[in-house]
């Protein structure tokens, strides 16, 4: 695969950034709607007992989502994409308070096992909806921009360093400042510190086994769609929409 000059003109019509887009918004739905109901505990040779929040296993591919678009399409249009996801995310948190506070009608009588299973499952705290929707937002940003300017460093070369860099940075981002905000005065001190190294890690870790996936993706949108992206003089304000990003024709 190789690039060729920039080209002149901003190229249109990618085939797959819109598909990214939507399956990216569709995970971070997930996690959020989904994951933080149930806490797992998995049973690994070795490492014996492990608990996490159901929401983690969501992350780590909300976050492959976001190395791909940076990579293949740039900094500005990841930028969108996030965007889309934080919009997502807050209408999905408001529209499930108004249906957990809308009364329930007394005359149908499964509303009496449903509204409570709807107030466990979806009734999370206000810190903890606050906490999801920041962090994503300062996690997602920070690794996109980290991943973004390592491009620009390694002159395109050395896609691993990228994705797991960036991840190294936007996951701890995310997780420094999810569980502070949501459970301080609530857990003690050391349980947080513990809970942010573990779930850290497992995140990372998912970054490194996935990345022969991510390499097997990212090269099939270049060819696909004849582009390679590097932010060579993009704004890199997280609140610009602006279409930006040096385009460059991949043979």
């Amino acid at each position: 695969m190789s690039a060729s000059a920039p080209s002149a003109a901003p190229l249109r019509g990618f085939r797959y950034y819109d598909l990214l887009v939507g399956g990216m918004v569709a995970v971070l739905l997930c996690s959020n709607l989904i994951g933080p109901a149930k806490v797992c505990t998995v049973t690994l040779p070795l490492l014996g007992a492990l608990t996490f929040g159901a929401g983690n296993l969501f992350f780590p591919i909300s976050y492959i989502f976001g190395d791909v678009l940076t990579e293949v399409y740039g900094y500005a249009r990841a930028r969108r994409a996030i965007w889309a996801g934080f919009g997502a995310m807050l209408f999905a948190t408001f529209m499930t308070q108004v249906i957990l506070r809308m009364p329930a009608s007394p005359s149908e009588p499964f509303n009496a096992q449903l509204q409570p299973a709807l107030e466990v499952v979806f009734g999370g705290t206000w810190r903890i909806a606050l906490a999801s929707l920041v962090a994503y937002w300062i996690g997602d940003f920070a690794n996109s921009f980290v991943m973004a300017k390592m491009k620009l460093l390694t002159r395109g070369r050395m896609l691993w360093t990228r994705t797991i860099g960036s991840t190294l940075v936007g996951q701890g981002v995310d997780s420094l400042t999810f569980y502070p905000i949501a459970f301080i005065g609530i857990w003690e001190g050391q349980t947080i510190v513990k809970v942010i190294a573990f779930n850290w890690l497992m995140k990372v870790t998912v970054e490194v086994v996935f990345t022969p996936l991510t390499y097997a993706v990212v090269g099939f949108l270049k060819r696909h769609e004849g582009v390679d992206t590097f932010d060579e003089g993009t704004h890199f304000n997280p609140f610009s929409l602006k279409d930006e990003g040096e385009l460059r024709r991949v043979e």
